[in-house]
């Protein structure tokens, strides 16, 4: 893709840039159709919590120009209590690592709808693998299997499917993507 950049987020404008575009694409301000056909996020993150976030582990972020065009969040195990929906991830990633790998979990992940299809999905999770596999076996997350765009970008990538569970009414597939 021709300018996009990627890197480690770093300022506070990058991070209130996430911010908005996890905004425009949250499962709650986008119609059926376009959760069906393009795909949602789930957790509304604060600035505070992101900040927290990216000061424990950088989030990985897609710039064109100075613009955010794409994020990949990351979450480190010591937020595990912090965002009330990912609790119970939390606890299917302890019955199942049991502190065997070391791991860090993708909190999220948003491509702008406009520089979707040019191979930002996969231009992130590299620059992220790349960035942090010395520092992580396993990089997991978990998808709403609604969000069947999702799911099969994620498994396109390199995720297989950890365990399928119910978790506040919704069913989720706990993904993992071994980087060793």
């Amino acid at each position: 893709m021709h300018g996009i950049i990627y890197k480690r987020a770093t300022t506070h404008n990058e991070l209130h840039q996430i911010l908005e575009l996890q905004q425009a694409n949250i499962i709650n301000s986008i119609s059926e159709k376009e959760k069906l056909s393009e795909g949602f996020v789930t957790v509304n993150h604060s600035f505070e919590t992101l900040n927290a976030m990216n000061n424990a582990c950088s989030h990985i972020i897609a710039k064109q120009n100075s613009e955010v065009v794409g994020y990949v969040l990351s979450m480190v195990s010591k937020f595990k209590d912090t965002i009330e929906v990912l609790v119970p991830m939390f606890k299917e990633i302890d019955k199942y690592l049991n502190n065997e790998y070391s791991y860090l979990v993708m909190g999220q992940i948003c491509v702008d709808k406009i520089f979707r299809k040019q191979g930002l999905f996969r231009g992130l999770y590299n620059y992220m693998r790349q960035e942090l596999n010395s520092n992580y076996d396993v990089l997991i997350t978990e998808v709403d299997t609604k969000n069947i765009r999702s799911l099969n970008a994620h498994k396109a990538v390199g995720f297989q499917v950890l365990k399928s569970y119910k978790s506040n009414n919704h069913d989720w597939e706990l993904l993992i993507w071994n980087w060793k």
